[in-house]
Formats: C-alpha cells, structure tokens, sequence
C-alpha cells in the first residue's frame, strides 16, 4: 500500500473529528445566540443579512476551491514548486479585487436584496436589514481569501488549517455572546460575524508561509491558469445551483401537503447530511488533492488505488450507517427532537422520510466521491449534467410517490434518483480511464453489509427487546440508544475484521502502531 494510501485513514478521522467539533460550537453559538436574543425582530432581520451576505458567496467559494486544487497539482508538477507559489499569490490578488468589487456593488444593491429576500420587512426592521447587510458585507472578502488559502493548502496534502477553520470561527462568536452582547446588540453580532469570518481565515496563514507562500502585488489576468479556473468553476457553479433548485421544488411540493411535511424533511435531510457531511466529506477531502496529483501524473494504477482506498472506505462507514437509521430512526429522532411543540406525529413523519432518505444515503456518497474524481481530472461538465439529470428522475417521481405517500415519496424520490445517477457516473468514468476494479467495490460491500445485517439485528434486540423490559422514560430511551449503538459499532467492527474487510484491518493495524 503507498504511502498516500496510508495517510487516508488517519487524515480522514482528524477531519471528521475537527468537524464534528466545530459543529458542537456551533451548535453552542446557535443556543448562545437564541438565549441572548430570543427568537424574533432581531434575530429574523440578523439571519436575513447573513443570508444576503454569505448565500452566494460560499456556493462560488466552494466551486472556487473545488476546481484550485487539481489546477495546484498540475502547475507543480509541470512547472515546479515556484511557478505554484507565483499562482497562489496571482490568484489571491485576482480574488481580491473581485471580492472587492462584490463589496462596493452589494453596497448598492443591499435594499433590492433585502426585498427579494424579505418582501415582508418593513420601515425599521427594512433599514435595520440594510444596515446589518451592509456592516457584514466585507465576510465576503475574508470568505474568498478563505476559500483560496484552503485550497492551496489541501493540494499540499495539508488538511489541518482548513479542517479546524470553523473552530476560531464559532469561539470568536461565543466570546461576544457571553461578554458584551447585550450592551453591544444586534449590530454587534454582525460585527463579530465579520471578525470570526477574518479568524477563519487568518488561522489558515502560518501553514501557507511554511510551505513557501510569500506575499506580492503581483497581479496577471492573462495567466492562463486563472482563465482555466474560471472556466472550470462555470459548470460546478451550475450543478451546485442545479442541487438547489432540486431541494427548492421538493420544499414546494411538500407545502402542498399537511402542516409539518416541510419541518420533517427539513429535520430529516439535516440527520442524514450529519454523516455525509461529517464522515464522507473528511474523506473527500483527503482523496481529492491525492487523485489530482495521480492523474496529473497520468498514474493512473496510483489514481485507481487511491480511489479504491476512498470508495471502499466510505462503503465501509454509509452500509452500516443506513441499517443503523433503518433500525433507529424512530428512537433517535423521538429522544433527540421530541418536546414542547415537537410532538409524536411530528416524530413518525421525520423518522419516516429520514428512514426513505437513508436509502440513498450509499448512493449520495459515492456520488460526492465519484464527483471529487472527475474534478480531479479537470472534468466540470459531466458532474454537473449528472446532476440536471438527477433533477429531472426527482422531480418526475416526487409527482409520482408523492401520490401515495406524501412527504415519505419526496424522501424516497431523493433517494432513487441519487442511485440511478451514480450508477451513471460509474459507467461515465469507466469511458474515461477503464477498468476502475468494481470486484473490489463488490466485495467490499458485500462483507460490510452482511456485517451491518448481523449488527442490525443485536441493535433491533437490545433496544426493542431488551428496552421493553424498562419503563418508558426519557433518561432510559437515550440511555438504551446509546448501550444499541456502542454495542452496534464495536461487533461491526469486529466483524469486518473478521470477515478480512481489508480497509478496516488497515485501520486496526495504524491504531495498534499509534500506541506503541
């Protein structure tokens, strides 16, 4: 196994659990934020600021960064270390004079985005908007640099700056929140957005000077490589924008049925992004540079392992994670989500479509994955026709199931149409590079999921069965849940050790070393 290949684990796992912190602080900033505000004019009128301010500029960060990284490897390895440098100090002075540019136009343009996106203000809370927008508007600044910084810095295989960003980040936030946030008010807080968006990114600095970067003026539009990045990041604007609208037609389609169907897709899409967002994007991560620089390289034998490695791993977390929710929706949505006004029909309706977007959740992963590939080649356009295509099956059966089972059908239409489009976009990238080694694929998820299958059952037994012996108490359901799911990951990880799941022997084989 390359050396590549054995740092995908290790990577991977300090991502997912700087990750998984940084979402804790958030969730703590969101909790400080409602106890110091409450839940009305002004916080209604802050979040509609951050809306205008953040919205577009994250979706064209992300693409921003998304097409660097391979555009990093390939200037490296055919123009050297230096020529890499010069480009990382072109593209940051190119970005930020376009950031520059989008402060000075969202300036006059803050009252027409205001009302597009919050018809209902009116005089105070109307001027108030404004005014928030305007204050936060130079996070778009600090989010470009941001995005560039991180980028440069993954293509590096330097994944620890980037993945702890949004720690600074929340601390700056929670800071403000528990000293002078109610002497200082709304206003305030927007003004701390601006400085824990500028922590974001100054945190990420002192690794990008270690590896070489030196800050210049240097300016050159006619940079061919700055053309190249503009012209990739087009199409993975359009696919990204291709997702929302997928998400905006089925939010529309479930207005039309009962109070509460919006809500409980809504809980339902952010339990199961949890894992994807979480586990599957620390991957993703990791891969992308490695496959880049592989194919830039043209090794392809070096690209295919390296793909087999992510694939294989990410089989190896979603198989038992979509049996988990399967078994658990209903039990882990009524402990964590049931009280006050959320009450047991609001339960059965989010456990019902998190149990039908599970389904997907294997196919919505490998599909993140498989993406991350054809970005590595430098290829935009067949992401992002995959993802028109997707639309077009989601749309076509929400109209169908959502007939027969309401919101339910809107979940399941999800997730059937995530499965036929990466099954697409394995055979479009079998006609790219050939032979990818599906067997492996096969194999792997075959041993992960009879292991998940034998994992389900001893959970089923141990909440549902040997639950039934307690009485019925909050402290008991959260209690019973956790003992299901420890028991659950430790026989499944024993399991696939069992049944020789190479990855996860892998895995086992570094934590042994890591203690000697």
């Amino acid at each position: 196994m390359s050396s590549s290949k054995r740092r995908v684990a290790q990577s991977a796992a300090m991502i997912a659990m700087a990750t998984l912190f940084s979402k804790f602080l958030g969730f703590l900033r969101e909790v400080l934020i409602a106890s110091k505000f409450g839940s009305g004019y002004e916080t209604d009128t802050y979040f509609v600021a951050m809306t205008a301010t953040v919205l577009i500029m994250t979706t064209i960060g992300t693409a921003l960064k998304t097409t660097l990284i391979p555009i990093f490897s390939e200037i490296q390895e055919r123009k050297g270390k230096n020529k890499k440098l010069d480009y990382m100090t072109n593209v940051l002075n190119v970005i930020f004079i376009i950031t520059i540019l989008l402060v000075i136009v969202g300036y006059f343009v803050s009252p027409f985005v205001v009302k597009i996106l919050a018809k209902g203000f009116t005089g105070e809370q109307y001027e108030l908007a404004i005014k928030l927008n305007r204050i936060g508007l130079p996070i778009i600044i600090f989010l470009g640099l941001s995005y560039v910084f991180s980028g440069f810095l993954e293509s590096n295989e330097v994944f620890g700056p980037p993945a702890i960003a949004g720690i600074p980040f929340n601390l700056v936030y929670i800071v403000y929140l528990l000293t002078v946030s109610q002497k200082l008010g709304i206003i305030g807080l927007m003004v701390t957005s601006v400085i824990a968006s500028a922590a974001q990114w100054l945190i990420q600095i002192p690794a990008a000077k270690r590896l070489g970067f030196k800050y210049s003026l240097k300016v050159d539009l006619k940079d061919r490589y700055i053309e190249k990045a503009l012209m990739l990041t087009a199409p993975v604007l359009l696919g990204s924008a291709v997702q929302q609208i997928n998400v905006i037609i089925d939010r529309t389609l479930a207005s039309s049925l009962k109070e509460g169907s919006i809500s409980a897709l809504n809980y339902a899409t952010r339990v199961n992004d949890m894992i994807i967002s979480v586990f599957v994007m620390a991957i993703t991560t990791v891969i992308f540079p490695m496959l880049s620089k592989a194919f830039t390289r043209e090794n392809l034998k070096e690209a295919k392992d390296i793909m087999e490695e992510g694939i294989n791993i990410i089989l190896i977390i979603t198989v038992p994670a979509t049996i988990g929710i399967i078994i658990l929706a209903e039990p882990a949505i009524k402990v964590f989500f049931e009280r006050g006004a959320f009450d047991s029909q609001a339960t059965s309706m989010t456990s019902s479509a998190l149990l039908f977007y599970s389904l997907g959740l294997i196919a919505s992963s490998l599909r993140l994955m498989l993406n991350k590939v054809f970005y590595s080649i430098q290829d935009t356009s067949t992401p992002m026709i995959n993802g028109a295509i997707a639309v077009g099956i989601n749309v076509a059966l929400n109209y169908i199931l959502i007939r027969y089972m309401a919101h339910s059908g809107l979940a399941l239409a999800t997730s059937i149409s995530s499965i036929v489009t990466t099954i697409l976009l394995f055979i479009s990238l079998r006609k790219k590079i050939g032979s990818m080694g599906i067997k492996s694929y096969i194999i792997c998820f075959i041993k992960t999921l009879i292991a998940s299958i034998i994992m389900g059952l001893v959970v089923y037994g141990i909440y549902f069965k040997f639950g039934s012996l307690f009485p019925n108490k909050s402290i008991i359901e959260l209690l019973l849940l956790i003992l299901a799911v420890s028991v659950g990951v430790l026989i499944y990880f024993v399991l696939c050790c069992l049944l020789r799941v190479k990855e996860m022997r892998t895995l086992l084989g570094r934590l042994k070393k890591s203690r000697k």
